[in-house]
């Protein structure tokens, strides 16, 4: 399922929200966790979060199993096909945080990215496996000249994974092979900004010769982080009458943005590769994902527009979970089959 533009909505609420409670306090309240400086700078009132353990929770979404195969062939190989010109800090951050999702729990302290995905591997098949929790960059391909144009349609975007495939960098990887398309931020992309920020399908066999699970998302950093890169950067209408854009875990608005539109995808595509396994809803062609259900929600308290607790370093960097290598990511929360409502390892309750 496309992750799309919920930003409108959210910012009326917040400028709403942002209205009436601007003479609540002077000052926003500090809580401490794991020695960082926790603060919410959208914190809603009870009303709108009534439920203090488990965020979005609800008996009224019918996300069901459709008996569709899930990813659960251990490992989960992702194939990475950088499209465009990417600079080498941009292609480390992203590899680092898919590197995260395995990482041992001395490898990153908690709460962690590989927490967060043990969400994502609660998802089962009809043999009862489950997702796998390991995943590993089984490859890695550059198209540098645009091979196709730096304008891509969602047809021309499975004709980059043909072209990758056909090259001979990447096998064809049916049982366990994940491809990821990341276009750069000069990459114009069908419906891009203005209905999604990143989508995941499979590859005709007419266009690729295979039936291969696929992902793409690009980097917003030029074109519309404030529609895709958001809470990092806001639309300049907003003026002075709503929140700041937050400042990005690793300096990077686009790519900051797109790791967590990568998360989005990536666990809907490993609970739901062919689009027959777990969703909500009747119409399997625009179905409501384990990422949808949760899109805009970062941390406890959040709902109704608001992204919800999450931590800032010493030097103001936003985040809700760390990586290996000292990494930080800011991640939206996953549909628990087993809660029945959002969660992520950075609950505080």
């Amino acid at each position: 399922m496309p992750l799309t533009n919920f930003t409108s909505l959210l910012l009326l609420v917040l400028i709403t929200t942002t209205t009436v409670f601007a003479n609540a306090a002077a000052t926003p309240s500090v809580q401490t966790l794991n020695t960082h400086e926790l603060f919410n700078p959208k914190l809603p009132p009870r009303t709108l979060s009534s439920n203090k353990k488990f965020e979005g929770s609800s008996n009224l979404v019918d996300l069901r199993y459709h008996m569709g195969p899930v990813l659960s062939s251990s490992p989960i190989n992702i194939y990475l096909i950088w499209y465009g010109k990417w600079a080498a800090p941009q292609k480390l951050l992203i590899t680092d945080f898919i590197h995260s999702i395995s990482a041992a729990p001395s490898a990153s302290p908690s709460p962690s990215v590989a927490e967060w995905w043990r969400t994502v591997s609660l998802y089962t098949d009809q043999t009862g496996a489950n997702v796998s929790r390991a995943v590993v960059v089984a490859g890695q391909y550059s198209d540098m000249k645009y091979s196709h144009g730096n304008h891509l349609t969602r047809l021309s975007v499975q004709q980059v994974i043909a072209s990758a495939v056909r090259s001979a960098p990447f096998p064809v990887d049916h049982k366990q092979g994940v491809y990821l398309i990341l276009t750069s931020e000069d990459v114009t992309v069908q419906d891009f900004c203005r209905a999604v920020c990143g989508f995941h399908y499979f590859t005709f066999p007419s266009m690729v010769g295979y039936t291969l699970p696929y992902a793409w998302i690009g980097n917003s950093g030029k074109q519309c982080p404030e529609v895709c890169a958001y809470p990092f950067a806001v639309p300049g209408y907003m003026g002075g009458g709503g929140p700041g854009a937050l400042s990005p875990p690793n300096r990077d608005v686009g790519v900051d943005g797109m790791i967590s539109v990568i998360g989005h995808e990536l666990a809907e595509l490993s609970s739901n590769p062919l689009v027959n396994a777990w969703y909500a809803g009747e119409d399997p062609t625009a179905p409501t994902e384990i990422g949808d259900l949760c899109e805009g929600l970062y941390g406890t308290g959040g709902g109704g527009g608001y992204i919800g607790q999450v931590m800032r370093d010493r030097e103001g960097r936003t985040f809700n979970v760390n990586g290996s290598k000292g990494r930080k990511f800011l991640l939206q929360w996953i549909w628990s089959p087993v809660l029945k409502a959002c969660a992520g390892p950075n609950a505080l309750d």
